[in-house]
């Protein structure tokens, strides 16, 4: 069966990703202030909040930026600090996806690649300058109707 856009990319955002200036104060303001449910501990480099729809995710801003590639800069006004992230169902989707959003226009930043947390992914950015992360990671899992389970 031939793949179409459609089977490579299901139509969702899994993670919106805020880079931020004090993890510990925005974890506190979110899962504190908010009540966002989370499995956060002390420690952890990212939190993740469960939430009705896309997963919200907090981390560090600069570490944001490197992960997105080295000609990015935290402090310029062409880097906002956010990022989508569509997480697929096994690692050799992640590369799929890319090269789908590189025939569709996207400017490919990152190549799908092995990542330090232990998944698989890359980066793209769509004509409008919006980064996305296109990821695969062994600890995460799919709804039955396609909302990413992370945490515990």
């Amino acid at each position: 069966m031939a793949q179409t856009a459609q089977t490579i990319m299901e139509p969702r955002i899994s993670i919106i990703t805020l880079g931020v200036a004090d993890l510990g104060r925005a974890v506190r303001f979110y899962r504190d202030g908010l009540g966002f449910p989370t499995s956060y501990k002390n420690g952890e480099g990212i939190a993740f909040f469960q939430t009705g729809g896309a997963r919200l995710a907090v981390y560090p801003r600069k570490a944001l930026a490197e992960d997105i590639g080295p000609d990015i800069d935290p402090g310029t006004p062409g880097f906002g600090g956010i990022t989508l992230a569509h997480n697929v169902r096994t690692k050799e989707a992640v590369a799929q996806v890319l090269a789908l959003a590189e025939k569709a226009g996207a400017t490919l930043v990152k190549p799908a690649q092995d990542v330090f947390w232990g998944g698989h992914s890359g980066y793209f950015r769509d004509p409008d300058g919006h980064h996305w992360e296109i990821a695969w990671g062994p600890m995460f899992a799919f709804e039955e109707s396609g909302a990413l389970v992370v945490g515990g």
